[in-house]
C-alpha cells in the first residue's frame, strides 16, 4: 500500500534511491549534514520500502529550491512524482511570500512535467541560461 510521509527523509533512503537512477553519490555523513538544512521532504513509501523522494532547501520565505525528485525506476509513470512535487508545492504556497523564487534543475527529457507545475524553460526571451558548477 503506498503512503506519503513528510520529513522523514534519511541518508539512507536518500542514497539508495539516487543510486537506483545513477544519481551522483555523496559520503553518508555529507548527506546526513546537508539533510539537516532540509526545509521540507517527502518520501513514498510501497508498504515499508521507499519508492520517491524530494525535498526542499532555502530560505523557506523568498527563495525555493526543489531537490533530489527521485523516483525508483520500477515505480515510474505512476504518478508518484506528481505527488512527490504536490507535496512540495503545496509546502511551498504556504511558506512562499509574494513573487518568491523557487527553482530547480530538470533531468534531460523530464521538463514537461515540470512544466504542469508551472515552471518555465530557460532560455527565453525573460532570462537567460541557467547554470551550475560543481566542486571537485
Amino acid at each position: 500500500m503506498l503512503r506519503k510521509e513528510p520529513n522523514v527523509l534519511t541518508p539512507q533512503i536518500y542514497a539508495e534511491l539516487r543510486r537506483k537512477v545513477d544519481f551522483q553519490e555523496y559520503l553518508l555523513e555529507d548527506v546526513a549534514q546537508a539533510l539537516e538544512k532540509t526545509l521540507f521532504s517527502v518520501v513514498i513509501f510501497d508498504d515499508d520500502r521507499a519508492i520517491g523522494i524530494g525535498r526542499i532547501v532555502g530560505d523557506d520565505r523568498i527563495v525555493f529550491f526543489i531537490k533530489d525528485v527521485v523516483v525508483d525506476p520500477e515505480y515510474q509513470n505512476q504518478s508518484i512524482g506528481y505527488t512527490i512535487m504536490h507535496s512540495l508545492m503545496t509546502y511551498i504556497q504556504e511558506k512562499a511570500c509574494e513573487n518568491a523564487y523557487i527553482g530547480l534543475m530538470a533531468t534531460p527529457n523530464t521538463e514537461k512535467f515540470y512544466e504542469k507545475f508551472g515552471f518555465i524553460q530557460r532560455p527565453n526571451k525573460d532570462f537567460g541560461h541557467g547554470m551550475v558548477k560543481f566542486v571537485n
